[in-house]
């Protein structure tokens, strides 16, 4: 089914004051297919995320891509100095001498993993991002001290408006506000 646009609406959004209810809507609206949807929590909740139906995402490759390049580009710069650029003959020794590369290959490995690791979660976040529409909900700011919310974006396949509103009526929340853009 295509899903209605609906460009006033971001999505709905059901508001919680423990983790238990949020955690058993969760589960409750990805087992009735809802696939867009977001959990928004004061504190780490045990569960959450697979309730929602997070997924592995693609920092652990990005950290590994880094600190490949880290690694072959600190060997290279230290081999291409010593063998090609400038080649001094210090105590007869060969001009790669590559166990004498190794802890600055280490360095540079561990370098670019941190910074690609950095900057990857950075970019996969889609950060900065300074405006939010749940951030329309006046009740929101409790988010970060003491209230437990649930949001299913308008894009979802399964959204409609008042059906939605509806199942998470009957989820037993505190309340279900609507979020502009």
């Amino acid at each position: 089914m295509k899903p209605i646009p609906h460009p006033d609406l971001y999505g709905l959004m059901a508001e919680y004051h423990e983790t238990g209810p949020l955690l058993e809507a969760a589960r409750k609206a990805y087992a009735d297919g809802f696939r867009r949807m977001d959990a928004f929590s004061p504190i780490p909740v045990e569960g959450l995320a697979e309730a929602i139906g997070f997924e592995r995402n693609a920092l652990p490759k990005v950290v590994f891509a880094g600190g490949l390049i880290g690694c072959f580009g600190g060997f290279f710069m230290q081999w291409y100095s010593a063998v090609v650029d400038y080649p001094l003959n210090i105590g007869g020794r060969p001009f790669n001498s590559w166990p004498a590369f190794l802890p600055i290959t280490f360095e540079t490995t561990v370098l670019c993993a941190s910074l690609s690791a950095v900057f990857g979660m950075i970019a996969l976040n889609g950060l900065p991002k300074p405006y939010h529409p749940v951030f329309n909900v006046e009740s929101f700011e409790l988010a970060s001290r003491s209230h437990f919310f649930l949001c299913v974006q308008s894009d979802d396949p399964k959204f409609d408006r008042v059906a939605t509103r509806a199942f998470l009526e009957g989820l037993g929340p505190v309340a279900v506000h609507e979020v502009g853009f």
